[in-house]
């Protein structure tokens, strides 16, 4: 798939603040995987899922397997970000996603970096991987 392939299942809005940037004024490449988890979290209560809820009715929360970026151009101090979360692969215990920032200065749109993220849903207690329980693999479904 071509890094602009990807049509966004939902999208979160961001602008880049003084503490995210480095001392060259450019975002600091690990803050991309802080605006990437804000995106999934906004993306799993649009979608229904409440992280806290998932943890106290089924006693499972997802948790990072996996990350890998691709970083094409810079972000810099007030620019103004679209973060995109598409479902990749969806499997019984995991997820996997294809995240985007893309810079949007009025209609123009460039693709800042692309990320792979492997989240497995966990067993609270003894932190093992768990089935995703049924009504949250539905509403992740539902959003396809």
């Amino acid at each position: 798939m071509d890094k602009h392939d990807f049509a966004p299942d939902f999208s979160w809005p961001v602008r880049v603040y003084y503490e995210d940037t480095d001392a060259g004024g450019v975002v600091f490449y690990a803050n991309y995987l802080k605006f990437f988890e804000r995106a999934r979290t906004e993306w799993l209560r649009a979608s229904g899922i409440g992280q806290q809820v998932m943890t106290e009715k089924h006693g499972v929360m997802f948790v990072v397997k996996s990350t890998t970026v691709d970083y094409h151009a810079p972000a810099k101090l007030d620019d103004e970000l679209n973060l995109t979360v598409v479902v990749e692969r969806l499997g019984r215990a995991s997820v996997q996603f294809v995240q985007q920032a893309w810079r949007t200065n009025g209609t123009k749109k460039e693709l800042l970096t692309t990320g792979r993220i492997k989240v497995g849903c966990v067993d609270t207690a003894a932190f093992r991987p768990s089935m995703i329980p049924g009504e949250v693999l539905e509403k992740i479904k539902s959003t396809k």
